[in-house]
């Protein structure tokens, strides 16, 4: 894929595969055929991560219903992701992009600021990826607090 390639609404989604908390290789084209809510978090166990991944799994009856799955994707282990998983009774799908490729293709990978410190981090980005593997809506800088429900909602909208 072309280093300059930027996701963006409307264009084919970064094909990738990566390992789920089992250490399972889950690629995007094996869910071909689903609308895909692919979210990408911080780190595990942190408490906006741990209130988007709960919300989530709360949200996903309503967006089974709607042939859509959800898949967090974070530089963490997949042994955390396990801990995580069952600490909280989670159950959306966790991918571990330890070497941060994905991360980088998705443009999620960037410098970020605290305490007068900059270092790199993953931005919370959601991208709503629909059954043939389009991009079919993008949200940046993610605010955790209603954010599953936006995504039940703009899923139902697109789907109408």
């Amino acid at each position: 894929m072309n280093e300059n390639y930027v996701p963006a609404e409307g264009k084919k989604a970064p094909a990738f595969t990566l390992p789920d908390a089992e250490g399972n290789k889950i690629s995007l084209s094996s869910m071909k055929g689903k609308w895909i809510i692919l979210y990408f978090y911080p780190k595990d166990n942190t408490s906006g991560c741990t209130a988007e991944a709960v919300d989530f799994t709360a949200s996903l009856p309503e967006i089974n219903k709607m042939n859509g799955v959800v898949v967090g994707i974070s530089p963490d282990s997949c042994k955390n992701h396990q801990r995580f998983i069952q600490k909280h009774d989670l159950q959306v799908t966790l991918l571990s992009d330890e070497e941060k490729t994905v991360l980088q293709k998705y443009g999620v990978w960037k410098p970020k600021k605290m305490y007068g410190n900059e270092y790199y981090g993953v931005i919370r980005t959601t991208f709503l990826i629909d059954d043939k593997g389009i991009i079919r809506f993008i949200w940046n800088n993610v605010k955790v607090n209603g954010h599953a429900d936006d995504v039940k909602f703009k899923l139902a909208e697109l789907q109408r």
